[in-house]
């Protein structure tokens, strides 16, 4: 079984995971019923409409 000579830092494991950490911002589109931001494949909040269609009655 291999066994690493030296202990690797803190610092260097840390630099190497960071990568992983970079978040991107999630994915907008506009409800065409509206026009307000929403996320794709999600009723829009704003005016509850998905897909043409009234899901939810929002007030």
């Amino acid at each position: 079984m291999a066994v690493p000579k030296n202990k690797k830092g803190r610092a260097r494991t840390h630099a190497r995971r960071s990568a992983n950490s970079v978040l991107t911002p999630a994915a907008r589109s506009v409800c065409p019923q509206c026009g307000e931001p929403k996320l794709p494949h999600y009723v829009c909040a704003n005016c509850g409409y998905y897909d043409g269609r009234e899901i939810i009655a929002v007030e």
